[in-house]
């Protein structure tokens, strides 16, 4: 690759060699670089100052590396993050959703970090503040809200944060008369908890040592957190859960899942100590939501084969499968994503030929009708209603060339009523830019749906620069979305693209299977197909194309610099699950367990083994000219943990054959999220852009 604006020469930090070696499934594997794996990662997690020194050492030497190759982009940086703060209403705020005798909402001020939290009268009036996000970020390195949920005597608020960016959330209760939090600290929960219905206390998810929501505790106010009563334990590290309530405050629900199959346990909000009652128990691939419908739930499940997912009724009273009545039937490349009830509507999220719709049901007649949208490719999110006894619920709608709306959707009078257009203070002309949906042929003539923008002016014969992202794991679907940080690549000749491929939802469940387990590599030759047909239709070519993806998309980064570096002129892997086998391999790790369901439990089956050994990109690394590589990652990430990147970059640097560079970012102070402040994250997404910028000859654009 011509490099027009050079790396400096300067010698990158060598990591130390102590060899490790494992045996699973008669396969001996040695790592050299393990020891950056600290022994006492639980304990770093929740207090960063305990890393080993000289693990600190090596990390600290990687990002002066990392800022030594990259100082002649730091006035691009600035300029970049000043372009992208500019298209940010700095005092932005939502559109108050109605609740009672309150409308509540959230909001900043200019030049904050935080989101502030706030009501005003049902019908108009001065503003309450409950929650300020700026002030109780003070003097912390690091600080993100989570939760917060008013009671609904809306006399109390929970609310929820991380001060270390290990998602180890700490709950608190504020008296809205008064303002002050109440004493006691609910530490190591999920991030939110559910109100009983008398107000007087609260359900939450406890984490274990490592990370995993093990306990569904009841907290009753003015009490000791260490005597909260337990409702709920699960005994299988391999599940997930969450605790959650209902729009009508009559129900809360114990949600358990992994991956590919679920269960739920339901409790009467006004009696938190009963014992939760089982709805239906889990099987292996079945999986059902549940939503309260007054005196029914609304199951969405894929039962009985319903790939593409059903919708039931079951009787309140006595929700078991035995009960459960079919009320949307199945249809196949129809995916129901969610549905949402009100007293006289279920509405339902869905998504179809790979574009998403609204569907409005009249609960009585069962007469059903859609919310209609006239571009080719937009993206679509539920917001709600926080009421359930009304005829209006809130949507968002945007496309890669408009700006986020918020509609409000009278379901009786269909009326459409656009409440809110993000506002780009710098300015924003639709007209300038040119969105468009490709279909890439893959390896096995399946067709790779393509979302694209770039700048009317833009030369499409091969010659612009493209940044091509993807994900593509865990049925996760990426939206053909308003991003307005993209357009400062756009707006300099870039087109920027999203390839759907399959691991995601994009086009239907079968999509998500075909990209999985035994079919993960599916993912890898979607992506690197989409990369040559950019090429093969001119939008580009292979040594402009800047390849990028975060965490699971960090790994189809890894898998296809492995796989086809020639295809690509740079990449960019953000806090990258490169290591897959050995950390599928450990069961003590936050997320393994809950993961076998995803990539195969290599512990037990050699199969799954030797599946994952095929692509994982720590495993695969080699003797390749790899193009110059850009990982970020963060200390304190419990998702992915920070020594897969550290030790990928150091495998990458001892092996590779060009003299391309591979560079390493850690925030000492953040996790898998990155930094927490909406200000502080902007600074971060310039590094990556500029390095984008500098490697396709494009700094002084």
């Amino acid at each position: 690759m011509t490099k027009p604006f050079p790396f400096p020469e300067i010698d990158p930090p060598a990591a130390a060699r102590k060899p490790v070696s494992d045996t699973h499934h008669g396969v001996t594997r040695t790592d050299d670089y393990a020891w950056l794996r600290a022994e006492n990662w639980q304990e770093m997690f929740r207090d960063p100052s305990l890393l080993d020194p000289a693990i600190r050492a090596h990390l600290e030497a990687e990002n002066d590396y990392q800022s030594r190759m990259l100082a002649d982009t730091e006035e691009l940086r600035k300029r970049l993050f000043a372009e992208m703060k500019g298209r940010i209403k700095e005092d932005d705020s939502s559109v108050p959703m109605k609740d009672g005798p309150f409308a509540y909402g959230s909001s900043f001020r200019t030049g904050g970090e935080q989101p502030r939290y706030f009501r005003v009268p049902r019908d108009g009036g001065a503003e309450e503040m409950l929650l300020d996000g700026d002030v109780e970020a003070e003097g912390k390195a690091y600080f993100r809200l989570g939760g917060t949920d008013h009671s609904a005597d809306h006399a109390r608020l929970l609310w929820a944060y991380d001060d270390k960016g290990s998602e180890f959330y700490s709950l608190k209760v504020r008296d809205l008369v008064s303002g002050a939090d109440m004493a006691e600290t609910v530490p190591d929960t999920g991030g939110g908890g559910v109100w009983t219905a008398a107000n007087d206390g609260f359900l939450y998810t406890r984490l274990d040592s490592n990370h995993r929501p093990s306990k569904i505790l009841h907290h009753v106010l003015g009490t000791d957190p260490k005597q909260d009563r337990l409702v709920y334990e699960e005994q299988d590290p391999g599940f997930f859960m969450n605790v959650g309530g209902t729009r009508t405050n009559d129900w809360i629900f114990v949600a358990i899942n992994d991956h590919e199959t679920s269960e739920y346990r339901i409790i009467a909000a006004s009696d938190p100590t009963a014992e939760p009652k089982l709805v239906r128990p889990r099987e292996a691939g079945v999986q059902y939501d549940m939503e309260e419908g007054g005196d029914v739930f609304f199951i969405l499940t894929n039962i009985d084969g319903a790939k593409d997912f059903k919708v039931m009724s079951a009787p309140a009273a006595d929700p078991r499968q035995e009960n459960w009545t079919e009320i949307v039937p199945h249809e196949p490349g129809r995916l129901i994503l969610g549905v949402m009830a009100f007293r006289d509507f279920l509405i339902r999220l869905e998504r179809k030929d790979g574009l998403p719709r609204i569907v409005v049901r009249e609960r009585t007649s069962g007469e059903e009708h859609s919310i209609f949208f006239e571009e080719e490719a937009y993206s679509l999110g539920l917001v709600g209603s926080l009421e359930y006894d009304t005829d209006v619920f809130r949507f968002s709608y945007s496309s890669m060339t408009t700006p986020s709306q918020v509609f409000d959707y009278d379901m009786r009078t269909r009326e459409r009523v656009l409440l809110k257009t993000q506002e780009v203070p710098s300015g924003h002309d639709a007209d300038h830019y040119v969105t468009r949906r490709l279909m890439a042929p893959s390896h096995d003539g399946e067709l790779v749906p393509v979302s694209i923008l770039y700048h009317r002016d833009t030369p499409l014969d091969g010659s612009a620069p493209c940044l091509l992202y993807g994900y593509g794991s865990y049925g996760i679907a990426i939206p053909a979305a308003f991003n307005t940080n993209c357009l400062s690549l756009v707006d300099r000749g870039f087109v920027y693209a999203i390839a759907h491929v399959r691991g995601g939802k994009d086009k239907g469940f079968s999509w998500y299977e075909d990209g999985k387990r035994d079919r993960k590599m599916n993912t890898f030759l979607d992506y690197i197909a989409v990369a040559r047909h950019l090429v093969a239709e001119r939008f580009t070519r292979h040594d402009r194309i800047v390849a990028q993806g975060g965490s699971a998309g960090g790994l189809l980064m890894g898998a296809v610099a492995n796989m086809a570096p020639e295809a690509f002129g740079a990449i960019v892997a953000e806090v990258p699950f490169v290591d897959v086998l050995t950390t599928m391999l450990d069961a003590s790790l936050p997320l393994t367990p809950p993961e076998w369901p995803e990539w195969g439990n290599p512990i037990e089956s050699e199969t799954d083994y030797r599946t994952i050994a095929a692509y994982s990109p720590y495993d695969n690394v080699g003797s390749r000219a790899y193009p110059p590589i850009l990982a970020v990652a963060g200390l304190t990430d419990p998702r992915v943990t920070y020594w897969e990147p550290a030790k990928w970059v150091a495998r990458l640097r001892d092996r590779k054959t060009s003299d391309n560079p591979v560079l390493f970012r850690i925030n000492m102070e953040a996790g898998h999220a990155g930094a927490s402040g909406r200000f502080s994250r902007l600074e971060e997404i310039a590094l990556t852009y500029a390095f984008a910028l500098k490697v396709t000859g494009k700094a002084d654009a």
